[in-house]
């Protein structure tokens, strides 16, 4: 089966620019009620995926100190906070099976082209759903 059935285009999901400020990513984070949540460049191409903890463990040091003023925070980007290896995406081209293995690990499946540009999101839902209803066939 071909993954773009599953596919939420990227027009209808929320992400976050890399060059927003902490404050804005947090902002739009909270806006949207995701823990989660696909990071792009300007130039659409997919650079990640920032978590409610990538914030977090900004705020925090070691022994619950924080470690940025407010004033320090709004330099902050969100590139700088996320991690690359989390999160990450797949091809159009890629197999159900290669699909459900990513679920696994992670919430919603990032989706780039061929050139890494973010095309939308698989979420885990939509793959249980699919291989339930082929399981029950």
């Amino acid at each position: 089966m071909n993954i773009a059935y599953f596919l939420h285009p990227k027009g209808q999901v929320a992400f976050l620019y890399d060059d927003y400020t902490f404050r804005q990513g947090l902002e739009k984070m909270k806006h949207h009620g995701y823990t989660a949540i696909p990071v792009i460049s300007r130039t659409g191409q997919y650079v990640g995926t920032v978590s409610e903890g990538n914030f977090l463990w900004q705020l925090v040091q070691e022994e619950n100190e924080v470690s940025h003023t407010m004033k320090e925070l709004e330099q902050l980007q969100v590139r700088d906070i996320l991690d690359p290896s989390a999160y990450p995406s797949v091809r159009i081209t890629v197999t159900m099976d290669e699909l459900l293995d990513s679920a696994t690990k992670q919430n919603f499946i990032p989706v780039v082209d061929d050139s890494g540009s973010f095309i939308g999101i698989v979420t885990r839902k939509d793959i249980i759903r699919y291989f339930a209803e082929e399981h029950s066939k």
